[in-house]
């Protein structure tokens, strides 16, 4: 039994990894908000002062623990410009220019018979 190699002591576990966890769990939502910032701002959206902060961070987040697009855009969705009801008739009627039909001469009243 002189030959048997010595058993090797535990290796404590890194102490850093708990750490660190609680520090992206903490943070996370902090970044999702930034995030969603950034993405209003790239979409050209004004938020209202102190929307942000009403936010539950917890709520932008993926499965993975990062911002995720698609909650980003359920936030921003109230705030994004409403597309027109009937885009095909925009610019139609008595001011429009250049449309599909020609407009109609128009007379100079000193030539109209009296």
């Amino acid at each position: 039994m002189s030959d048997a190699e010595p058993i090797p002591e535990a290796v404590p576990a890194d102490p850093s990894a708990p750490v660190r966890a609680e520090v992206e769990r903490e943070y996370s939502g902090k970044l999702a908000r930034a995030e969603l910032k950034g993405y209003a701002a790239q979409a050209g959206i004004t938020l209202p002062d102190g929307f942000t902060d009403y936010l539950d961070g917890s709520k932008l987040l993926g499965e993975d623990g990062k911002p995720s697009a698609e909650a980003m855009d359920k936030a921003l969705a109230p705030f994004k410009p409403k597309e027109p009801a009937f885009p095909h008739l925009v610019g139609s009627g008595p001011n429009r220019s250049g449309g599909p039909l020609p407009e109609r001469p128009r007379v100079s009243l000193d030539v109209r018979k009296r």
